[in-house]
């Protein structure tokens, strides 16, 4: 059975589904793994470096037209799904939600596509949980890259000529991304306070030194499956009353609220950016789906009465090699579990919960 990989579209996705080091992991499991030409390089890992490991480099078409499954970040193009052949297996993160016709197109070819972001948020599932390693990375690096804006020193320093107060940085959702955000600001020195409509969030970002910002009257706002539910417009009022005092005092905003399957929640509205002190930042990481900021817009800086409000949806390009690791670990976690080790070959089971979910039907 043979797992191929195709180059991305390399202007807009830097990370890679097969690493060399995963792909030893897949020929030791009884694989064969195809790699077009070229899939790595902008990591600096050479073709070579797969051809070592035991892999085979082709064509484009080739390892289209040979690929049992195929494992992409994003969906190919429509030129690529045309060159897929009947009963292939196609494995990524393809934003289903937001594909549906692609998709429904791709599956009536008899694919069968499977989205890793449907995964169910069970125990067997965390070592394939695409959402949690990528957001792990993506908060760390938007609170790099937002103290990288902000000119001025982040923590607290005495010197001689006087002391400069520790920055105080504001975390809009307390997920995986909004909980390394909360980690990695308070590891360099700064004031750190998050919200999240979520309560059960709150020991959380208090066990890594910050500050819960409670909606007065708030209500546990959480799906069964522990993500966050859309807030009703009385609570968005609260909300934003007590957002609207909070910023004036705030440096630094990072933005990490996402509804699964729906826009990004509107949350800081032009008002509360308006009167925020000249020289803050925020940081939208929401920015793809609409974005929890006002004026925010998808790979801009805007700039607001001295506010710089940055939107951000390609952050991982910034970490590709990284990503790109822990990404075909979540990868081939998953194919492990579809492959049936005593027919070596794969098995659909759509009694097994996380294959029946990621299946998009």
């Amino acid at each position: 059975m043979i797992i191929g990989t195709i180059k991305e579209n390399q202007d807009e996705e830097k990370r890679i589904s097969i690493t060399p080091e995963i792909a030893k992991k897949y020929i030791s499991s009884g694989f064969q793994v195809l790699l077009e030409k070229g899939t790595a390089s902008h990591l600096g890992i050479s073709d070579s470096d797969f051809e070592k490991e035991g892999c085979k480099i082709d064509t484009k078409s080739n390892v289209l037209n040979n690929s049992d499954i195929l494992l992409q970040l994003n969906l190919p193009d429509e030129q690529s799904t045309e060159n897929l052949k009947e009963n292939k297996i196609l494995i990524g993160s393809f934003n289903s939600t937001f594909n549906k016709d692609r998709i429904a197109n791709i599956s009536k070819k008899k694919i069968s596509v499977f989205s890793l972001e449907l995964l169910p948020r069970i125990t067997r599932a965390q070592s394939m949980d695409i959402l949690s390693s990528q957001a792990n990375l993506a908060g760390y690096k938007a609170v790099i890259d937002s103290f990288a804006l902000f000119k001025k020193a982040i923590p607290m320093m005495m010197t001689a000529a006087g002391t400069i107060s520790a920055a105080r940085v504001l975390v809009v959702g307390a997920g995986v991304a909004g909980l390394q955000a909360i980690a990695t600001a308070k590891r360099m020195g700064a004031i750190v306070f998050a919200t999240d409509v979520r309560l059960a969030s709150k020991e959380q970002v208090e066990s890594l030194g910050g500050k819960f910002l409670v909606v007065e009257g708030a209500e546990n706002l959480e799906t069964e499956g522990g993500y966050a539910k859309e807030a009703s417009e009385d609570f968005k009022k609260r909300q934003e009353d007590l957002l609207s005092d909070t910023l004036k005092k705030i440096d630094v905003v990072i933005c990490t609220a996402l509804i699964p399957g729906k826009k990004a929640p509107k949350i800081i509205n032009e008002n509360m950016i308006e009167n925020m002190q000249p020289g803050s930042i925020v940081y939208d990481l929401a920015a793809s789906q609409g974005g929890n900021a006002a004026y925010t817009e998808p790979n801009k800086v805007i700039e607001k009465k001295g506010v710089l409000i940055v939107g951000e949806s390609t952050i991982l390009n910034k970490l590709p090699s990284s990503a790109s690791n822990l990404y075909a670990k979540n990868l081939f976690n998953f194919v492990n579990n579809l492959y049936d080790k005593d027919t070596k070959n794969i098995k659909i089971n759509l009694e097994d919960e996380i294959i029946e979910k990621t299946l998009v039907k």
